[in-house]
């Protein structure tokens, strides 16, 4: 009887520890490799608490800030947003064939440039490394990765040119190098995109030089050049027949006559404020469905066509230019 019990006693002893052991061979789904390189990528970044959950014992595709795929169980998406992290992007990221989606975003001690390792990684469909201290150029390895749905280099510490391989991305839907140290001018290459036409988003840096004549067919979503020292024609952009809703092209030095623009017939959002743009507000401009205006601090005159929304603006829209009148400014004499 004492030998039953003792049997018993052991063998209910023995359940519960393999019950609160790890048991890799029966519960992991992570590839054993990636988990590897994760461990690595953390080392890496001196042990932060946002990746706090990242302990060997367990399953990395429970693991925060990872995600693997349903099927293969390869690690497909590494997100690190915001939290306390210091350093700079490891190299061994490049070590996760399968990843699809990368993101370093809102991490302001975030230093360093952006490592070549990335242009391993074929798959890559979005990339973000956004709202952080990265420094150097844009890297030219990015037009490599041609999968990329979506690139984000915005609120960064960014100089130097931009490439113009860039335009080599076939899938590309939208472009943030806005608010960096970039120079010189857009690459001419960048009207030319060689698939889909990309939203660009170049606003808040030190580019120059004129608008490249290849985007006189060049048709974005949306268009964002403001606060650059742009300069010169940019009347050959706009066409009735393009399919552009959103253009910010405020605070550059643009000098032509908007008389003469025929504006596309799609566009609901315009912000020509703080140029050099002269003559008057075409009469079609009556028949935009805007939702947004501005083309205050120019050297326009004439007045304001009434119709469409052009009297639902306020004065600002319309304020410190030559001599523009008609409501909602001051009446014509």
């Amino acid at each position: 009887m004492e030998t039953s019990k003792l049997f018993l006693l052991s063998s209910s002893l023995l359940l519960v520890l393999l019950a609160t052991r790890p048991c890799p061979s029966l519960s992991e789904r992570c590839n054993p490799k990636d988990k590897k390189v994760l461990l690595q990528i953390k080392k890496a970044l001196d042990n932060p608490y946002i990746l706090a959950s990242w302990n060997p014992n367990t399953d990395c595709c429970g693991w925060y800030c990872v995600e693997c795929d349903l099927t293969t169980h390869r690690i497909n998406s590494l997100t690190i947003f915001s939290g306390q992290l210091s350093g700079q992007i490891p190299d061994a990221v490049g070590d996760l064939p399968f990843l699809e989606t990368l993101i370093f975003r809102k991490l302001s001690n975030l230093t360093g440039q952006i490592p070549p390792a990335i242009a391993k990684l074929k798959h890559l469909k979005m990339v973000r490394l956004s709202w952080t201290n990265l420094s150097g150029p844009v890297p030219a390895f990015f037009s490599e990765l041609k999968n990329l749905t979506y690139l984000d280099l915005s609120f960064n510490n960014l100089s130097g040119p931009i490439p113009g391989s860039l335009s080599l991305l076939p899938n590309l839907g939208a472009l943030h190098l806005d608010r960096n140290h970039l120079t010189g001018p857009i690459p001419d290459s960048f009207g030319k995109f060689a698939g889909s036409t990309p939203g660009l988003h170049l606003s808040h840096n030190q580019l120059s030089g004129k608008i490249p004549y290849s985007f006189r067919g060049f048709d974005p979503n949306v268009m964002d050049l403001s606060r650059n020292k742009l300069e010169g024609d940019l009347s050959i952009f706009f066409n009735a027949n393009k399919s552009t809703q959103i253009v910010d092209f405020s605070r550059n030095l643009f000098q032509f006559d908007l008389s003469r623009v025929e504006f596309p017939k799609s566009l609901t959002s315009l912000d020509l404020s703080h140029n050099k743009i002269a003559g008057s507000l075409p009469e079609m401009m009556t028949s935009l469905d805007l939702q947004f205006l501005n083309v205050s601090y120019n050297r326009l005159c004439g007045k304001i066509p009434v119709g469409g929304k052009l009297q639902s603006f306020d004065y600002d829209s319309y304020f410190h230019n030559r001599c523009l009148c008609g409501a909602p400014l001051q009446s014509c004499k």
